[in-house]
């Protein structure tokens, strides 16, 4: 069991952000361990397809990140300073982790074990060392995280607006017990229960603890138990799986697979308008969309107002952006129930 109390002043300071950056490290730790997280199949078959025809350099980032032990390296995430900062502004935060951090980060994880080669490296030659693994998940991102950034991102902005509702309908407490069902909070203290039998006291950093949906870390919840920056607890981002199947599942093909009702949809909706619900299986902005279909954002407003209108889609503001995603009546209708088999037949009431 993982512990830690969080008083007024700390959860008064406590806030939501999500990072790409943190994605991207998460996303390499999935592809040491593939049959974790069932929702981000589609994008490790593809990823994984990708990394055949072509490897990624990771010589430096993989021993930190995959290395036998259940932690790695903090400073590799420092907890976000925004909501949502740039990736590149991340990576200059990483480069920028002092010598002192990452020699007593290291010390932390490897103190007990034979030390990789690039956490020795990195020890003796910090500054060097950072620049080289900055560039290493700058390349990992960019070929496999940027193409659907977007579309994860709308996910984690949908997420955060959803916990800023039950904050305001049942405050803190109806909103870290929503959480996770491995996260309990009881009188100002909050429990993870995890397999290892051991128990934790974590260390909280400066000013409250970051608040962090990931798509990449579902279907876990995780605590930093000590760190240079901010304490950040992750947890699974609602609607992860749709990040993938938006697209029918096919990560990787540039478009949007038919569906099982497609044909009955664009008959009742016309193609345009049945494409861009299906497309709304993850929450996405008009913008986005429009760049997606290759019209304007003036025609994909006025066919998501028509589908706002008849209750297909809903619209959440979410800082400056709106994002829609498909009702549940929207869903049934891209989904429709199959038909139930008759248990009758011919002559089966006969004598």
């Amino acid at each position: 069991m993982i512990r830690f109390e969080i008083g007024v002043a700390d959860l008064a300071a406590s806030r939501f952000a999500f990072s790409p950056l943190d994605e991207t490290v998460m996303a390499i730790r999935l592809l040491a361990e593939p049959g974790k997280s069932a929702v981000n199949a589609p994008w490790l078959r593809w990823a994984h397809a990708e990394l055949a025809r072509r490897p990624q350099p990771l010589g430096r980032v993989w021993p930190l990140l995959i290395n036998g032990l259940p932690y790695y390296p903090e400073f590799l995430i420092p907890a976000p300073a925004v909501r949502c900062p740039a990736f590149d502004t991340e990576l200059d935060r990483l480069r920028a982790t002092s010598p002192e951090a990452v020699r007593a980060s290291l010390g932390r994880v490897f103190g007990g074990v034979t030390w990789p080669a690039s956490a020795v490296e990195l020890a003796a030659r910090p500054a060097p060392s950072l620049a080289e693994i900055a560039a290493e998940l700058a390349g990992f991102h960019d070929r496999l995280i940027a193409p659907y950034w977007e579309r994860m991102r709308a996910v984690l902005d949908a997420d955060v607006a959803y916990r800023g509702g039950l904050l305001a309908d049942g405050g803190a407490r109806a909103l870290l017990h929503d959480l996770h069902s491995d996260l309990h909070w009881d009188e100002g203290v909050l429990t993870i229960t995890e397999p290892d039998p051991r128990f934790y006291d974590v260390v909280l950093g400066p000013d409250g603890v970051v608040i962090m949906p990931s798509v990449f870390g579902w279907p876990d919840v995780s605590v930093r138990k000590q760190t240079s920056t901010q304490t950040t607890l992750h947890y699974p981002a609602r609607g992860a799986a749709t990040v993938w199947y938006a697209d029918g599942g096919t990560a990787g093909t540039g478009g949007t697979a038919p569906d099982p009702g497609a044909a009955a949809t664009a008959e009742l909706l016309g193609t345009v308008r049945a494409r861009l619900l299906s497309a709304l299986r993850s929450p996405a902005t008009t913008t986005a969309l429009a760049r997606g279909f290759g019209v304007t954002p003036g025609a994909v407003s006025q066919h998501l107002s028509v589908l706002h209108r008849a209750g297909l889609a809903d619209r959440t503001r979410s800082g400056r952006t709106v994002l829609y995603q498909a009702t549940d009546l929207g869903l049934a209708l891209l989904d429709p129930p199959r038909p139930v088999p008759s248990r009758h037949w011919p002559g089966a009431d006969a004598g």
